[in-house]
This record gives C-alpha cells, sequence and structure tokens, in this order.
C-alpha cells in the first residue's frame, strides 16, 4: 500500500504466533480484528474517551503494519501477528465486550496520521504498568480521562500536538503494492514513479546508489541503474529488472530509512504518492490514458475474436466500456466496465503477448513495443519510427527526416516533437502507445492507403 492513499481492508490476515513460528494464520473482517484485539488489550469498564483513544491506537497501529507491508515484505503471508511481542493481542475465538464492539462499529474506520504525513500513524503503545514504552499508557489514558481529556487530547498528550484523526476512510479490498508485472526499462506508469521515489529517498542512506533526475513514471537508463546498484548493494540478481523480490526488498528498506513503521517516523508526503498517471478509468473520462487503453483494446480486439474492438478517440463512452467488459469477461475478471490496476495489468500483458507473438509479416505496421521511446534510447524500435518519420517527412516536410541509425538523439527528438504538434498531441518528444499509434498510423496512410488495417492481414486470429 505504500503506493497510494491509505484505506481500511475489508480484512486482515493474523499470524497466531510469533512471526517464523508454525502457528496458523486466520483472516477475519477487519473491524471483528479491532473489536478482538480492544477486548484483549483494554478493560470494559474504563472511561468512555480512554476506550476511544485506545481504539484510535489499536487500529492505526494495525493499519500502519498493513499500510507499509511490514510482514509480506519479508515474505510472509500474513499482515500482522497476535502476539505483544511483535504486535498487539489477539486471541482467536474469543468474544467481545458489548460496549467495546459498539464503539469499534463507529471507529474502526478512523486513524491517527501526523500533520503532513498520509501513513497511518505507527501509534506505539504499552500497558503502562508492568511494561512502558515510548508511546501511549493503556492505564495512563484512564487517568487522562478521569481529568476530563476527550479522546483527541489523550492521543495529543501520548503522540503530540501535531496529530490528527482522519475520518471516513474508505473500505476497500487490500492489493499487494507489487504491479504483478515485471518493471523494466521502458516501462512507464505509477508504479514507476513510485520506484523511482523510493529508490531516490533509499541513496541517501546508500549513496552509492545513483539519484533518478526526474521521477516522472518512466522507466529510463537512470532508474535501470539505479535498479542495478541497488541489486548489487543488497545482494539481489543484478538485472535492473524490477521483479517481485527487488520490488519488496526496496519498499522495505524504504520503509526502513524512513522509519515509517517508527513513531519517529519521517512521514510520506501527500507529493510521494501523488500519481502521475490517471488511476482508474471510466465511463465519461477523456485523457491521454483512455487513448493508451483504446489502442491496447484495439489490438486485442484484432487478435482475440471475442474481445470487441474500439476506436481511438481518447474519450471512454459506452463502446469503449463494452470493449473493456469483453476483456474483462475473456481474462475472468469482474465484469465492471471499468480499468482498475487488475484489469490494466491484464490488459498490457495480453498486449506484450501479441506483440511479441505476432510474426511481423502480419500487420502493416509495427506494433507498439510495449515500451516508451525517449531520448537517450536505443534499439530496433527506434529505428522503425526514424524509418516510419522519414517517410512520413516526404509529406510533411515541416516534420523533420531522420537517419536511421537506431539511436534516439535529439533530432529524432526535434521530429517526434514536431510530428505531435502536427497531429494534436502533446508535444513530449516522447514516445509512447498513442504517439506511436498515430506515426505508424500516418506511416500507414501514406504507404499502404486508407483502406489498409494497420493492426492485422486477414486470417491471425487468437481463440
Amino acid at each position: 500500500m505504500l503506493t497510494g492513499t491509505p484505506f481500511i481492508p475489508e480484512t486482515i490476515t493474523v499470524h497466531l504466533g510469533t512471526p517464523d513460528s508454525p502457528a496458523p494464520n486466520v483472516t477475519v473482517d477487519f473491524p471483528s480484528y479491532i473489536k478482538n484485539v480492544a477486548s484483549s488489550e483494554i478493560f470494559p469498564t474504563w472511561p468512555e474517551s480512554a476506550l476511544r483513544a485506545n481504539i484510535y491506537a489499536i487500529t492505526s497501529f494495525a493499519l500502519n503494519r498493513i499500510y507499509t507491508e511490514w510482514y509480506r515484505s519479508r515474505g510472509y503471508d500474513f499482515d500482522i501477528t497476535a502476539t505483544t511481542q511483535y504486535d498487539q493481542k489477539f486471541i482467536n475465538g474469543r468474544e467481545y465486550f458489548q460496549n467495546i464492539s459498539y464503539l469499534v462499529d463507529e471507529l474502526y474506520n478512523d486513524y491517527v496520521q501526523r500533520q503532513g504525513s498520509v501513513e497511518p500513524l505507527f501509534t506505539a503503545f504499552c500497558n503502562g504498568t508492568t511494561s512502558t514504552c515510548q508511546g501511549l499508557s493503556q492505564w495512563g489514558t484512564v487517568t487522562l480521562a478521569n481529568q476530563g481529556l476527550t479522546p483527541y487530547e489523550i492521543l495529543q498528550y501520548y503522540y503530540g500536538k501535531d496529530i490528527n484523526i482522519v475520518k471516513n476512510a474508505p473500505v476497500k479490498s487490500a492489493m499487494p503494492s507489487y504491479p504483478g508485472i515485471v518493471l523494466e526499462f521502458g516501462s512507464a506508469g505509477n508504479d514507476v514513479k513510485s520506484l523511482q521515489i523510493f529508490l531516490n529517498r533509499i541513496s541517501r542512506n546508500y549513496p552509492a546508489i545513483p539519484k533518478i533526475p526526474v521521477a516522472d513514471g518512466i522507466f529510463d537508463n537512470a532508474t535501470e541503474e539505479a535498479v542495478r546498484v541497488f541489486q548489487q548493494v543488497f545482494g539481489l540478481a543484478v538485472s535492473g529488472k524490477v521483479d517481485s523480490a527487488t520490488w519488496y526488498r526496496i519498499a522495505n528498506i524504504y520503509t526502513s530509512v524512513k522509519r515509517i513503521a517508527e513513531l519517529d517516523s519521517e512521514g510520506v508526503r501527500f507529493e510521494e504518492i501523488a500519481p502521475q498517471f490517471t488511476e482508474d478509468l471510466k465511463i465519461g473520462m477523456q485523457s491521454i490514458e483512455v487513448s493508451m487503453l483504446q489502442y491496447y483494446l484495439a489490438v486485442i480486439g484484432a487478435y482475440y475474436a471475442a474481445v470487441e474492438p474500439v476506436e481511438i478517440t481518447g474519450y471512454f463512452g459506452e463502446k469503449t466500456e463494452r470493449s473493456v467488459k469483453s476483456f474483462q469477461r475473456v481474462f475472468g475478471l469482474p465484469q465492471t466496465g471499468e480499468v482498475d490496476r487488475a484489469t490494466r495489468n491484464d490488459i498490457y500483458r495480453a498486449y506484450k503477448g501479441i506483440a511479441e507473438s505476432v510474426p511481423p509479416d502480419y500487420t502493416a505496421v509495427a506494433l507498439y513495443p510495449g515500451t516508451v521511446l525517449r531520448e537517450g534510447d536505443s534499439g530496433s524500435s527506434v529505428r522503425t519510427i526514424q524509418e516510419y518519420l522519414t517517410l512520413i517527412n516526404r509529406t510533411y516536410q515541416n516534420i523533420p527526416a531522420v537517419n536511421n541509425t537506431g539511436y534516439f538523439g535529439p533530432l529524432t527528438r526535434q521530429s517526434v516533437t514536431a510530428f505531435q504538434r502536427q497531429f494534436g498531441i502533446d508535444p513530449t518528444g516522447i514516445v509512447g502507445a498513442v504517439t506511436w499509434d498515430r506515426i505508424a498510423g500516418v506511416y500507414s496512410d501514406l504507404k499502404y492507403g486508407f483502406d489498409k488495417r494497420p493492426y492485422q492481414n486477414p486470417g491471425y486470429t487468437i481463440t
């Protein structure tokens, strides 16, 4: 969850022992977990202000464990343990005190947050009698409540004046922070931006890891080099690619250097988790991300008979929604018609599978390679774009011709930028799916005629 805004998970998985013990796991709904812990940690006879303050602390503690993926990033298959040696007390199958149960129903989606930070505060606490700690004293809350302090004032007493209580946080199904696809050179998206921010912060503590100059969500040469050095420093296989093992090690080290799972956390600022690209796509939206989605669906629809093709307009209308639903049906996803992270990843995987497997002579033009191209890149995909731009130059002379060197230098960037201006695309000089599709489409029109289908020759279908 380090890559987004905190929310309340529908369920939490508890290990009924110390982390490395062979004890079983149980998965319970989140309010039931808070009721169990509160009924195990505190007394129902305490003043209501003390009970409320403790419930806030118990909830925030659990949410911090989930937000930081404290255990899952270390390879465990649970969110929290049931022992106070590591976390907070959970007794599987116990009954709840009625007044505590009522309070939790009211408060379970509220949590404590440090002002200026987005993560749930690691609200350390102890009983205050047999054990003391830097944090909340459970028995101490009783004394403060009897003095007339409100729950918020009690929390301020222990955690400082600079805290907020976040109210009515949304409830969602928890998803792992790892995007589910390997991030590599040319990848783009919010997960890449998060990766870049993580690595840049880690490099302050580990200066051997080079800084990434621009955390713009595009996996460039600088990002690849930072990943390689990180893998070297932390004993991982050096590939420059971010698979699950590398992602979670990076997330783990990021959490450690920022002390996010500590009371004196450096904090995660909003700008660190603000998305670079639109997150979920749905009907009524209009953006370049919608155009990219439509391009992928258009290609997938050309090769999967059961996926409805769609035009690339940039507007998410009813036809796009039907296409998304048909894709979700084919790939076993909930047929919502909306593109969330799971649908987006499966669309990308399906597209990449086509781009990598379809013989070149079955398409009038090359399919987008699935990787963003920008200045400094090289390879066959750059050479293809240069070839297309050179032919386009014969008709559109304001778009400079370039040599087919395979290196994306300043002249190629100028040509791409000129093309984007000519055809109403944001003139970034970067070739993503939308720019590739438009360049390939204009090239196809000029070379083969306007009635040529660019994605597929007849007779090649995936079923």
